[in-house]
């Protein structure tokens, strides 16, 4: 449910009753990952979406009758062989489906409205509910942040709040959102009950080099990706907010002195669009010795096999430069600054995703790949 909690966020805040329906696990194809989320109010207004439009219909549903009866339910939905129109997923996935409702009196509202207070504040926070076990266990909300402490409770036995508190953690510090099997003592074995953790951390950063015409297009590019956008010259003329009105951040240094105290970490991406030497061979020596998910430069292939000779000449070992995403971007034939950040952005996602780039006719490999951890985007 992070995906859209500003709006439930303002839901809580106003008073609002509604239903939210989870996207728990995902088998096979399917248009929506782990953690996405639609919700429903007590008149009927629908935020957010699970799949893309293939069982919207039948989740409404479900989601009035949650807010009707009060009851937690999870739900599956693949594909109809009989009918490929039915309620079910065309692609051919199976999903499952978590449906809360939350009432003017539910136990797990303000803990919910704990959870979506920190994500829309930007801050690290896990959430854990029960999707396979005894009826009576199904209502609980536990919100487990990075230091390991917790609130709310999963079915009033605090042997398991803590043993889902720590695996809801671990899976908070790996960035990743999914299920795991947890019994009353916090081991693996049969017989227990399986969570559902789904976790938020602050957006991934973008940090584009050089205050360029092409730096413009890839902002707006960036923050469409969901990135923390930041722009960074040493000239201070091109260098402005007027330029760059979308850019997080906008900085004047210069490129490779301002990376050396940045924040980053793995999900970080770096664009050099200077394509100067000045600018480009301390940068690139200092981002291409980082742990972050991507590091590109543009120009032309003659720009970039001098860049590498410089590199090689500033120390750069044949490790890192294999690293160097240099022309950037996919060969999309892209012209404009708009085209040209459109193919930087495709590379981007096919990096975090390991996807290949290439045309999906004619391509056997799956179109929805498992979620890697650490994934950027």
């Amino acid at each position: 449910m992070f995906d859209i909690a500003g709006e439930l966020h303002q839901w809580l805040t106003g008073g609002r009753e509604f239903a939210v329906a989870t996207v728990v696990s995902v088998s096979g194809s399917a248009p929506r990952g782990p953690g996405a989320a639609l919700a429903v109010d007590s008149d009927g207004t629908v935020i957010g979406s699970v799949s893309g439009g293939c069982v919207e219909g039948a989740v409404y549903e479900l989601c009035l009758e949650a807010l009707a009866d009060g009851g937690t339910r999870v739900q599956r939905f693949g594909y109809s062989d009989e009918d490929a129109f039915a309620v079910g997923l065309t692609c051919g996935g199976i999903i499952d489906i978590r449906v809360t409702p939350v009432g003017a009196h539910t136990p797990a509202r303000e803990v919910l409205r704990a959870a979506l207070s920190a994500v829309v504040r930007g801050e690290p926070v896990a959430l854990a509910r029960i999707v396979r076990g005894p009826a009576e266990t199904l209502g609980g909300v536990l919100l487990v942040r990075p230091d390991g402490s917790y609130e709310g409770h999963l079915a009033g036995r605090p042997e398991l709040d803590r043993a889902a508190a720590a695996e809801a953690r671990a899976l908070l510090d790996g960035g990743r959102t999914g299920t795991v099997g947890v019994s009353a003592d916090g081991s693996h074995c049969p017989g227990g009950v399986t969570l559902f953790v789904e976790t938020s951390q602050p957006p991934p950063r973008m940090i584009v080099f050089g205050a360029v015409d092409f730096a413009a297009a890839l902002v707006r590019a960036g923050k469409f990706l969901g990135y923390h956008v930041t722009v960074c010259d040493a000239r201070p003329v091109f260098t402005t907010r007027a330029r760059f009105p979308e850019a997080d951040e906008i900085v004047v240094d210069w490129p490779h002195r301002y990376l050396r105290t940045a924040a980053t970490d793995g999900r970080t991406v770096l664009c050099v669009l200077t394509h100067d030497a000045r600018f480009d061979v301390p940068l690139l020596t200092e981002a291409l010795a980082m742990p972050v998910a991507f590091v590109g430069a543009m120009g032309s292939r003659r720009t970039h096999a001098d860049r590498q000779r410089r590199l090689r000449e500033a120390g750069v070992g044949e490790r890192e430069l294999a690293r160097l995403r240099s022309p950037i971007g996919l060969d999309l034939g892209a012209r404009t600054p708009e085209e040209t950040a459109l193919s930087i952005a495709a590379e981007i996602v096919a990096t975090a995703r390991g996807g290949t780039g290439a045309p999906l006719t004619g391509v056997r490999s799956p179109i929805h790949r498992e979620e890697r951890a650490g994934a950027g985007v």
